[in-house]
């Protein structure tokens, strides 16, 4: 008797082991993208989280944040320019920034975030939504500030 016991607690042990290692901790994923965002693009500095939300700073943006996994998109990219006009670097940020948190090439957000902040203007408006290479980009501006939102679908 004393044996089978002894088998039936090591199978527990094991499968809620195998349990707590297996199921996906949704902060440290984004708590790790935002590291890496750190380690690769040169000025960017990680601020606080707060509801799903994590905040950075650059030079080149006025606000730059990365919002975390909920129910509607997978991961979100929102920058903003300090000017209606944003200057290369701001869309230079927006691509690296995009390109490692979607692994996808640099080149396609670059083209993507290129194409939304140009179509905003007098025939098309200061609010465009498209979608490029799987993403969904969301360009608005205003009298001060221009602003790009990048986000994938949950699912795809």
């Amino acid at each position: 008797m004393p044996i089978d016991r002894l088998r039936a607690y090591a199978f527990v042990t094991a499968m809620v082991l195998a349990a707590a290692l297996a199921s996906p901790a949704h902060a440290d994923r984004c708590d790790d993208l935002a590291r890496q965002l750190k380690s690769q693009i040169d000025g960017i500095s990680v601020g606080r989280t707060a509801a799903n939300v994590i905040y950075l700073s650059h030079p080149a943006a006025k606000q730059l944040r990365l919002g975390c996994t909920n129910r509607s998109v997978t991961n979100e990219l929102f920058a903003q320019s300090s000017t209606r006009k944003p200057a290369p670097a701001f869309t230079d940020l927006v691509a690296s920034a995009g390109a490692i948190v979607f692994t996808i090439p640099k080149q396609d957000t670059l083209r993507g975030s290129q194409r939304c902040l140009s179509r905003m203007g007098l025939l098309r408006g200061n609010d465009i939504k498209m979608r490029f290479r799987r993403l969904d980009f969301r360009c608005t501006r205003d009298k001060t500030t221009a602003a790009i939102s990048v986000s994938r679908g949950r699912n795809e």
